[in-house]
């Protein structure tokens, strides 16, 4: 029973050790640490971003970050840590203020680090105002929020607001209590000014209202004008409001550029002046306009005095510019006329991108644009709103494509091309001129971009400094002109010859211009004659036959004009003669002499009794080939360029070291040295006996 009871337990034991080993999170030697806390002063007020940087124990582990104070445990933030490290940012919850234990947990090991981080009080004042450009007016009702965050969780909060007007020695004051509902630190309180417990308070002043709280904790400012509005568009009503006296008699003035507005007015039985009668008149300028209300029979003084600005501010305006392609047009020149107010305004100019911005206000305009000072559109506009203006110039664009004279569907790309206009300018009266140049691209084309149309341009095509085309035209007032302009060409008379002097028929005559690429070639008649339509330029001439280059120019042929050129080609029809020889030098007759090129056979003759094999063809690089008893196995292989006559004042030699020719056969070497050898060998011997044989004298014969 004990021996059964040791074994269970042991299975278990295994089993617990298995599973914690598969369960266990990976832990590498890390610690859980803090490292960082932002902001490094540890302090901070609710609604704040924190970011705490650590390290925990478990790679790639659950971590979970606290704010933690009797009675708070707040969870602040978590995640899964990149490998070991840790950083997080959170926003400082509604807490209570004061000194918290901020801790980094390491949710998989169970593990914390600990620091802290203060919560501070915050103070926050609001005030509900309109939102620009509407604004309050005198007698309004001004709403003000006053918040604590951060607080204590037991009252009483009280809060002094105090508002000083725009006059220097007038404020007033109310106190207020804050409440709270709930226990997180957060106190509120709303009050209206002017206060109700407060008689004297009021908002009668135009000018910068000052409110704060507790004196420094917190402050904030409102503006009461006597408009409802601190900017106006022409024919917009203006409502005017102010506090005087109850039917006292007042001045209302309005001044500005173009205005001169003057009316009297009585106050009602409460002492509000309100008037809304006057709109901006359709002639004002963008600008600024005061507007004024005194008192006529000085009940009222009033310090500082009812004096107010607003402004007339336009409408923001982006003007594009373009062609009569649609494209944009930089430098274009608008002079802008406000028919309404008739103001025109300064000259403007539209940038790289063709825009330029202005502001405008409501009403008609003309917009006059002017490129290189030539008057190119007139338009007239109704602002009534932001937007974009679009001018379209009368400006057109020019495509000029270079073609060859004996065949148009052949472009020309990389040619020169200038054109040049001379013009009146309509802005001063002034004679002008402008010149623009370009290359064809590879298509031979060139464009121009925005010309002046109804007016002559000279185009001149130049290639390699030699003006081959001027042209005058007129542009026509459309997107594109398109002109194609023809690039001559001349005769290239090539001769060909070998180095004999002997014309030679059907050779091909490749012509390949330099710059363009342009390719042309033909064959030689009888004569070795070829002539070459080509388009003038510079030209690499080469001429071939089978394939096989035979010559070419060292410099370009320069075709400005009719050229004939001659080639010697001394490749051709050359005198080749090989001269195959044994191990010591002498011919060897009979043996078949094949030439090859590039691994093709071209010829093969049979070595006369002097040994030399005959051809005639044409040099370059050969590999030569001599076959003795094989006719499948060379005998020897031999590479070599021919550039000249070999004949038999200088053959090309093969030699062959495996043969000697011995009594008009061939004998191998090897078994030639043999047989000397034992030939010499007998030799030797036989000396040897003579000499021997002569120094042996007879003896004496006894009886």
């Amino acid at each position: 029973m004990k021996k059964k009871t040791a074994i269970i337990v042991l299975i278990i034991l295994i089993t617990l050790t298995i599973f914690s080993q598969i369960t266990t999170p990976h832990v590498n030697a890390v610690d859980v640490k803090i490292t960082s806390i932002s902001p490094a002063t540890k302090r901070g007020k609710v609604g704040d971003t924190v970011r705490v940087t650590g390290t925990i124990n478990t790679t790639g582990g659950r971590y979970e970050i606290w704010f933690e104070k009797d009675p708070w445990h707040v969870r602040v933030a978590n995640g899964t840590a990149s490998e070991n490290n840790v950083s997080a940012p959170f926003t400082i919850p509604p807490l209570p203020g004061g000194n918290y234990t901020l801790i980094l947990k390491d949710v998989d090991a169970n593990i914390n680090a600990t620091s802290w981080f203060i919560i501070e009080t915050d103070y926050i004042l609001k005030i509900s105002k309109p939102e620009h450009p509407k604004q309050l007016q005198q007698r309004a009702r001004v709403n003000i929020s006053i918040s604590i965050t951060g607080g204590k969780t037991e009252p009483p909060y009280i809060a002094n607001i105090t508002v000083k007007t725009p006059a220097a020695d007038e404020a007033y004051s109310m106190c207020v209590s804050l409440t709270n509902t709930t226990n997180t630190g957060i106190w509120n309180a709303t009050i209206t000014y002017p206060f109700a417990d407060v008689p004297k308070a009021h908002t009668n002043y135009t000018g910068t209202y000052t409110v704060s709280f507790n004196g420094t904790l917190a402050s904030d400012t409102f503006f009461i004008g006597l408009t409802d509005s601190a900017e106006y568009h022409r024919r917009q009503t203006v409502d005017i409001k102010a506090v005087y006296a109850p039917y006292e008699n007042v001045t209302l003035t309005i001044v500005g550029e173009n205005v001169h507005y003057s009316k009297n007015l009585t106050a009602d039985s409460e002492g509000i002046v309100h008037y809304n009668e006057w709109s901006i008149p359709e002639n004002a300028t963008i600008g600024s306009y005061r507007v004024s209300i005194t008192s006529i029979s000085n009940i009222t003084r009033k310090t500082p005095s009812d004096v107010q600005n607003f402004t007339v501010p336009g409408f923001k305006i982006e003007i594009c510019t373009r062609n009569l392609a649609g494209e944009t047009v930089s430098d274009v020149t608008l002079k802008i006329h406000d028919i309404w107010a008739n103001i025109t305004y300064g000259d403007v100019v539209s940038n790289k991108t063709g825009f330029v911005r202005v502001m405008l206000e409501v009403g008609d305009h003309n917009f006059t644009a002017y490129y290189k000072g030539v008057r190119v559109n007139q338009t007239a506009v109704y602002i009534e709103h932001e937007g974009v203006v679009n001018i379209t110039c009368r400006l057109t664009n020019l495509r000029v494509t270079i073609v060859s004279a004996r065949d148009k569907a052949v472009t020309v790309p990389f040619v020169n091309v200038t054109i040049s206009c001379n013009f009146t300018r309509d802005i001063d009266g002034k004679n002008d001129r402008y010149v623009n140049s370009t290359l064809t691209d590879i298509k031979g084309t060139a464009k121009f971009h925005s010309l002046l149309p109804d007016a002559n341009h000279t185009i001149v095509a130049l290639r390699y400094g030699k003006n081959f085309n001027q042209t005058i035209y007129r542009m026509e007032p459309r997107d594109w002109n398109d002109i194609d302009i023809t690039c001559p060409t001349f005769p290239m008379h090539i001769k060909v010859l070998d180095g004999e002097s002997n014309p030679i028929k059907d050779a091909t005559v490749e012509a390949l211009e330099l710059e363009v690429g342009a390719h042309y070639s033909n064959y030689t008649d009888s004569n070795g004659n070829v002539t070459l339509n080509c388009i003038f330029g510079k030209y690499i001439v080469k001429i071939y036959f089978n394939s096989i280059l035979l010559n070419e120019t060292k410099e370009p042929i320069i075709l400005f004009g009719e050229n004939s050129t001659s080639f010697y080609c001394i490749l051709y029809n050359l005198p080749i003669y090989v001269k195959v020889v044994d191990y010591f030098g002498q011919s060897i007759p009979k043996a078949n002499v094949t030439l090859e090129r590039n691994g093709a056979k071209i010829n093969s003759n049979l070595t006369g009794a002097d040994g030399i094999a005959r051809f005639r063809g044409i040099g370059g690089a050969l590999t030569i080939k001599v076959y003795l008893t094989n006719p499948e196995l060379p005998e020897a292989t031999v590479t070599t360029y021919i550039g000249e006559r070999r004949d038999y004042s200088n053959p090309i030699v093969v030699k062959i070291g495996r043969y000697v020719v011995l009594a008009g056969l061939l004998v191998d070497t090897a078994k030639f040295v043999m047989v000397i050898l034992i030939l010499a060998t007998i030799v030797l011997v036989a000396i040897m006996e003579i000499v021997r044989r002569k120094r042996v004298k007879p003896g004496k014969t006894s009886s």
